[in-house]
């Protein structure tokens, strides 16, 4: 037996689980994906733990080099250059 999470538009938590596995990572975007919290909105808290337990895959953003502004550039050498 299905568990419904949206009574309104008869949403399931397999359905909210396999929106999340495509990339809907967020009640607004479950919303979008199938209306789901859109006109009652008493399910949102119930896809905000849904989402919160590991129905989204977490996405790992890469690290980027963080460049220096010239001029903290300059400082830290002559922070260098006054150390030795």
């Amino acid at each position: 037996m299905p568990v419904y999470v949206c009574s309104c538009f008869g949403i399931t938590e397999k359905q909210v689980r396999e929106h999340a596995s495509t990339g809907a990572c967020t009640p607004r975007q479950i919303a979008g994906a199938c209306k789901a919290g859109t006109d009652c909105g008493s399910c949102v808290r119930k896809i905000q733990a849904l989402l919160g337990r590991g129905a989204c895959p977490r996405r790992e953003a890469p690290l980027e080099p963080v460049a220096l502004p010239a001029a903290a550039a300059v400082e830290v050498e002559v922070e260098a250059a006054e150390a030795a």
